[in-house]
């Protein structure tokens, strides 16, 4: 049997948005091996049908030494089980993985970048820094491969012009897609309910929702607004400080993170997501396919989700004030919320479905 492997920066991103493609690859013929970088959830990944191996990976560290080791030991991997094909995703499997493979003599190399995201929205000194050093690397994983996937035409551009690759070796699909059976559409909510779902990172805009839900509490305090994500200690991070300040002036309700994010985003009228750079953001393809209107940045990535004044509103990156005239004028607009979401549904299922994305990514990676 041909043999598979998924080379993950986090064990929760292959069942939450990979699963689908793992089943489909199997269904090609392949027996698919899963690396992630701890032993957490194991069985969710052997549910689907994988195998699993755990190679220790510091995914927000800047140690070399680390990452010389998690590159030996992936090649290690690559050379035990001589795989006819690789998948690499987010910055450090792109680079790392993709090495280990050319050095372990893979036939067929894939990479994928879900997203440009911090190395290149972060203006500070450091972030500069880590940017020149990023790009170096990204360039020597990127030659190892054979083809690198994006998920829009913003980041394949801005790989282009920063001389990481050729045009030519290069292809675009919609995003991981969304399986439309298992979020399927959800009655709207009696009460106008708008909801983030997101690591509290200023990248992805978390600052500008909580100061637009501030604002719209003061103007609208019948609405209901939603924030779910983990407050985490990483570059980039809002500090746990800052987030409480908001739950406790009644701007917010808080979650943390849960394994069906399905019971939250069903709560809301309409998703929320201000981020500076997205790939394609799974967590609006998920509210489309419930069936809910979307308000997110005119950003790369983002604006791909929306049909302006269809099935919801862009509105400029870093500007909570434009973030919440929009959520004020929904909430004074009721008649929006459901066309709105019955526009998103069409939309998602359209160019989202998960079978559809999946297939451009089995021909795309030459299983098939």
């Amino acid at each position: 049997m041909k043999k598979f492997i998924l080379i993950s920066p986090k064990n929760r991103t292959v069942y939450n948005f990979r699963g689908d493609l793992v089943k489909d690859i199997i269904k090609a013929g392949y027996e698919v091996v899963v690396t992630g970088p701890n032993w957490i959830d194991v069985d969710r990944i052997e549910a689907l049908g994988a195998r699993f191996v755990g190679i220790p990976m510091e995914k927000n560290g800047v140690n070399p030494l680390h990452d010389l080791k998690y590159t030996w030991r992936l090649y290690k991997l690559m050379k035990k089980e001589k795989p006819d094909a690789t998948l690499g995703y987010t910055i450090k499997p792109v680079i790392y993985g993709a090495i280990a493979a050319k050095l372990a003599g893979v036939k067929n190399i894939t990479s994928m970048v879900t997203g440009a995201g911090y190395l290149f929205t972060a203006k500070t000194t450091k972030a500069k820094v880590v940017k020149m050093i990023g790009l170096m690397l990204y360039r020597m994983g990127i030659a190892c491969a054979d083809r690198l996937i994006f998920q829009n035409q913003d980041d394949q551009k801005e790989f282009v012009a920063n001389g990481l690759l050729k045009f030519e070796k290069s292809c675009i699909v919609n995003g991981s897609g969304v399986n439309m059976e298992h979020f399927a559409k959800q009655p709207l909510p009696k009460k106008i309910t708008f909801f983030m779902l997101s690591r509290a990172l200023y990248s992805k805009g978390v600052k500008e929702y909580l100061d637009a839900c501030r604002i719209v509490h003061k103007k609208h305090p019948e609405v209901r607004l939603m924030f779910l994500g983990a407050v985490e200690k990483m570059p980039d991070a809002l500090a746990w400080e800052m987030v409480q300040s908001y739950i406790d002036d009644g701007s917010i309700e808080y979650f943390p993170e849960t394994n069906d994010v399905r019971v939250f985003t069903g709560q809301c009228s309409m998703f929320v997501l201000p981020s500076y750079r997205e790939g394609t953001p799974r967590t609006v393809l998920e509210a489309m396919a419930i069936g809910r209107g979307i308000i997110t940045t005119d950003a790369p990535g983002c604006r791909e989700t929306v049909k302006e004044g269809v099935n919801g509103y862009l509105v400029p990156v870093k500007n909570a004030e434009a973030v919440a005239e929009k959520m004020c004028y929904v909430a004074e607009h009721l008649e929006l919320i459901e066309k709105m979401g019955e526009e998103s549904w069409k939309y998602c299922k359209e160019k989202f479905e998960v079978k559809k994305v999946n297939g451009s990514m089995l021909e795309i990676m030459q299983l098939r």
